[in-house]
């Protein structure tokens, strides 16, 4: 049940937007602010609307905190979304300045592209299967800082679940039949962490049900052309000085960045 007042709930967006914006994310929660999580959802959508309002563009949504151990560390008992926004997509091979996050940290994950509009009533996962244009190999910046009371699950919804970017590799068709593969986050040609043997398409568009009917409670709609990442196995894993960042997949391709 929310606990804020409207006006407490406008007066906390601006304040997240302009944390955002200054680069010194979620500083809001050094107040040690408490809030439900229902309230941090209303923030994270109040934001979404305010970033809408100056021109900015909605691209897709992202699917965070799949595995049980992430939900539990975040006091949740399911998946955490955020908004992707087209200012934060950027092309394998970009250079970024660190300067610009907050302990930027990675996680390797699956992107795909929807063909079409997906709406609640038939979202059954034959459906999603058969309305995915692509998939891609990606890697997901996070600005990595919680700063209020633990367990930190409302601080990560009111900040966009820490989202902060994405890096998109190259489209790959679909397969036809199920296909297994391996990903790997690389940091300087060192391998931070290993998944093997994740099978397309049950590992990969598990949790975009969740996400069709979890949007649809604030009015949101996944559409034809949405980029929707599905979810990464494990913790984002700060670059500390690390320069050259690396998503490999043995069936879907590879991603790469570099932070100055």
């Amino acid at each position: 049940m929310t606990q804020l007042s409207k006006k407490d709930l406008d007066l906390f967006s601006i304040k997240i937007l302009e944390d955002y914006d200054a680069k010194i994310p979620s500083s809001f929660f050094k107040q040690k602010i408490k809030i439900t999580n229902e309230d941090s959802l209303l923030i994270q959508s109040n934001v979404a609307r305010l970033r809408e309002q100056r021109g900015e563009e909605i691209i897709g949504y992202k699917i965070g905190c799949v595995s049980k151990d992430t939900q539990k560390k975040m006091g949740f008992t399911q998946p955490a979304s955020g908004f992707l926004w087209k200012s934060e997509l950027h092309n394998s091979g970009v250079i970024l300045n660190r300067k610009d996050y907050t302990n930027p940290a990675m996680e390797a994950e699956f992107g795909v592209i929807l063909n079409r509009d997906i709406k609640p009533d038939l979202a059954s996962f034959d459906y999603i299967l058969q309305s995915i244009e692509g998939i891609y190999p990606l890697i997901e910046i996070h600005n990595l800082v919680f700063y209020g009371n633990e367990p930190y699950g409302a601080e990560l919804l009111t900040n966009n679940a820490i989202h902060a970017g994405v890096i998109l590799g190259s489209e790959t068709k679909l397969p036809s039949d199920k296909t297994k593969t391996d990903l790997k986050l690389i940091y300087d040609q060192e391998v931070i962490d290993t998944w093997t043997n994740k099978i397309w398409p049950n590992d990969m568009l598990s949790e975009i049900e969740w996400l069709v009917k979890e949007q649809s409670k604030k009015n949101n709609y996944l559409k034809k052309g949405d980029l929707i990442l599905t979810g990464a196995y494990g913790f984002p894993v700060p670059i500390n000085d690390k320069k050259l960042v690396e998503v490999t997949s043995s069936a879907f391709g590879d991603v790469t960045a570099t932070f100055n």
